[in-house]
Formats: structure tokens, sequence, C-alpha cells
């Protein structure tokens, strides 16, 4: 980490701000993009190189541990926080994540570290001194959702231009939904067709594992909870016919294999899981009316959700990417032009049942083949911007 003489040049390994390392050279005090090539043999420059893989290493390994101890509701103790601290890259990723007092009703903030003491910073810019043997979890957005302050700390990263290590307070939330409480199995996502050896590909890195028997399944030891999904699938060759259906996804108890109702499972993996079954069903599509691959894509989806707006007069709908942003005066919204999912701008996913025969001809689409998706988008931007005139109650309990 200090500089050192190698050959004519000086070297030195950095961590900036974000946890990354780089190799910085400088020759007679001038700084050089990077090491010569001809000192590639050099004792040093290997060593230094080595040293560089390492640290990258060890960023996309802390990385990956911190993002599953969020997902599984681990938590630390201050006395071991302190002690990651001193290390330059794991101190990077720490510092721009929520994390939350374990004990009830506590505290969510920063971690900040004085001397051998750690305290949590919150958001009013009060420092609370920790005990070493207390606990924190890193915040969940399920958190931040129950107790109000998800769209708060949202609007302070904007503000202070945090940029968090991996998808924390702007992750995406899917909370239960009252009408599946008693079954045994979430129907969130039936009917979407999907490519199993695609499936499987995108699920790997979330630690989902391809089963003979059981077919794709997520075990959860902690808690001895395992969670299928379930598709008339072989999830280890192509379909020779027709790409498989999602039928749904349901979970069990791993020693009993007694099915665990909705109701049953937590907060938690009940989100992580369906946030991973919304990532096969956009990546894996096979559908006929798929968002990527149909005459309907989204840069047309756009054109005629701008015709629409103008047509209607709609002066709260900005379309940004692949999202149509809705400043409605309940809430503000976002709907993908791809898939149709709603989200609620510091909320969870809302759940907005489209009825496709009664669309048809009330919107219009400039195009020959009736898409019900981009009908069905159309009409969601158009319940949203006008949410003061929604009556049904199961969206209005939704909306929070």
């Amino acid at each position: 980490m200090q500089w050192h003489q190698a050959a004519d040049v000086e070297v030195c390994l950095q961590v900036d701000e974000e946890g990354q390392s780089k190799i910085l050279c400088r020759k007679d005090g001038k700084p050089l993009k990077s090491v010569p090539s001809r000192l590639g043999k050099d004792k040093d420059i290997i060593q230094l190189k080595e040293a560089h893989k390492n640290l990258k290493e060890q960023y996309r390994r802390t990385k990956k541990m911190m993002e599953e101890s969020m997902e599984s509701g681990d938590s630390f103790y201050v006395s071991e926080l302190l002690a990651l601290l001193g290390n330059p890259v794991v101190r990077a990723i720490l510092h721009s994540l929520v994390f939350l007092q374990e004990q009830q009703n506590g505290q969510y903030g920063w971690i900040k570290k004085e001397g051998e003491s750690l305290y949590l910073k919150i958001l009013d810019g009060t420092n609370v001194l920790l005990d070493p043997q207390e606990r924190l979890l890193i915040a969940h957005p399920y958190h931040l959702y129950q107790s109000g302050t998800w769209h708060t700390y949202q609007k302070y990263l904007f503000t202070h231009k945090i940029r968090q290590p991996f998808k924390q307070v702007f992750r995406e939330l899917y909370v239960k939904i009252p009408e599946e409480l008693g079954q045994k199995a979430s129907r969130m996502f039936a009917g979407n067709q999907i490519q199993p050896k695609m499936t499987v590909g995108c699920l790997k890195g979330r630690r989902w594992v391809a089963d003979y028997e059981e077919g794709l399944q997520k075990v959860y030891y902690k808690e001895n909870i395992v969670a299928r999904i379930y598709a008339l699938a072989d999830w280890f060759s192509p379909a020779d016919v027709e790409a498989p259906t999602l039928e749904f996804v349901e979970f069990f108890h791993r020693k009993t294999f007694q099915a665990l109702t909705i109701q049953e499972v937590p907060e938690l993996i009940y989100s992580e899981v369906m946030r991973d079954v919304d990532l096969a069903v956009s990546v894996a599509h096979a559908g006929g009316v798929d968002p990527e691959t149909s005459h309907s894509t989204i840069e047309m989806r756009r054109a005629i959700a701008t015709c629409n707006l103008e047509l209607f007069g709609f002066q709260n709908v900005t379309l940004k990417d692949s999202h149509a942003l809705i400043h409605g005066s309940r809430a503000d919204y976002n709907v993908h032009l791809g898939s149709g999912v709603v989200h609620q701008e510091g909320g969870a996913m809302l759940h907005i049942l489209p009825v496709h025969s009664q669309q048809r001809g009330r919107i219009f689409l400039p195009f020959v083949d009736e898409d019900p998706k981009t009908a069905e988008i159309m009409s969601k931007i158009i319940l949203l911007a006008e949410d003061q005139k929604i009556k049904d109650p199961s969206i209005l309990e939704q909306i929070r």
C-alpha cells in the first residue's frame, strides 16, 4: 500500500472508497496510465499484481457474503464489525449499507468507527454508541418497508450520492397478498413459459439447484425450509416440443417434507424467492408474447405509450428506459414496459390483475397483432395516472 521502487518506476496498491483495488504507477513524480509491459517479469511487479488479484477476489467474495447475510437475516456482533472495518476492502462495502439493531424497536443507520468504538449514525445526524456484545443486521427492504422509512432512505441515497455494492435500499420487494396466505403454493407467476436450461443458468448464481427428482429448488438450512419451482420441465435438457409453463412455487420443511402455507414462510425468504422467480421469468421467457422478441418490443411500447399519453393529456407520466414513471396523487409508481410488473416507489410490488377481454378496443394499438401484454401495460399506466379514481379495495389496500 506504500510507494516503492521497481526498476525505474514507483508503484503502489490503492483501495478506493468503493473497495476497488488498483495499481498506481509513476515515473519521476508523473503518473503513468499503467505499469510498463517491459516490467512484466519483475519480481516486485508480479507480487503486486498477485496482491491486486487477491483484493479483487476478496471484494467479490465479501460483497456476495454480505448480500446473502441480508437475504437470510444473519446478524453480526459489534465486536465482529469492528474487526472487519480494519480491512479497507470490507470497510468500503460496510460503510454504504444500512444496519438495524437486532433488539425490538431497534434503530436504523450507518455504522461509523471512532477509535475502538462503533456508532450507529441515524438519519437525523445523531450517533448512537453501540455495545460490543450487541448484534446488528444488514437491513432488508422489508424491514424498511415495515418501519415506513424505505422511501426516506431511498431519497437520502440519491441526495448524498451514496453507491451501494449491491441492491439493498433499492432492492425489489415482494410481499404476501391476503389471497395466498392460507394456500400451500404461490401462483403469482403461473402461466409464464420459460426455457429450462436458461432458467437453471440464471438461477445457479442465486443458490438454486436442479435436482432430477425434485426439480429446481433452493434450501434454507437455518430455517429448515426448501423452496421449489414447479413446472412440467426437464431441467437438464431442452424441451423437445414446447417450452414448459411455470405452475407454482411451493415451500416445505426440509426434515419432515411437510408442505408449508404461504403464511408460515418468513417474509424475507418469500420476497427473495419471488424475486428469483421474477428474474427467471424476465430472462428465460419463452412465450409467444415475450417482451423482448415479439413485434411489440419495449421500444414500440414506449412509442405507443407516448402517443397514448398525449391523447389522454397526462402530464404526470414520464417514460425512462424500460419503465413508465408515474407521479400519482396517492403515491409514485413505475410500470415495466416489458413485463408489466408494477412497483410502488418506496413500496412493494402491486398485484393488479388484468382482464384482457375488457381492454380490447378501449386502448388504441397501432399494429395488427393484438398483443394483450401491451394493452395490459397501457391500461395499468392509465389506471395509476388517475389513481384518485381507483375504487378497487384490493389495490387500495396494497398502496401504502
